[in-house]
């Protein structure tokens, strides 16, 4: 039984590192090393009894090559909203949502 391989166009990048606060493509290990060294911290803020966090993930978790890479993640660990999750493309756009998360806590949406 012969078995046939379809070649695909190259796969859309599925791993970042930051340079600075811009992601930037790059190879799984290069991904894997800066994981384990650099801070992926944007945001953290307790309030109410919750802990929200916002962070660089690395990966793409669109999980789809239909629109922008999904690198960034807030997510609420307790209280009310406790495992709400939000993500996003870019640094400034993290910092946005940390602040829009903030404000779910405070009651303020």
């Amino acid at each position: 039984m012969t078995k046939h391989f379809v070649i695909t166009p190259a796969e859309r990048p599925r791993h970042y590192r930051l340079e600075g606060h811009i992601p930037v493509p790059c190879s799984m290990m290069d991904w894997a090393a800066q994981m384990s060294g650099v801070s992926r911290t944007v945001a953290q803020t307790k309030l109410k009894g919750a802990n929200i966090s916002t962070v660089f993930l690395g990966l793409d978790h669109s999980f789809s090559d239909e629109g922008p890479p999904l690198l960034f993640e807030t997510m609420i660990f307790g209280g009310e909203h406790d495992q709400y999750q939000d993500r996003c493309t870019t640094w400034d756009e993290a910092e946005a949502m940390h602040q829009k998360a903030v404000k779910l806590v405070k009651g303020k949406t």
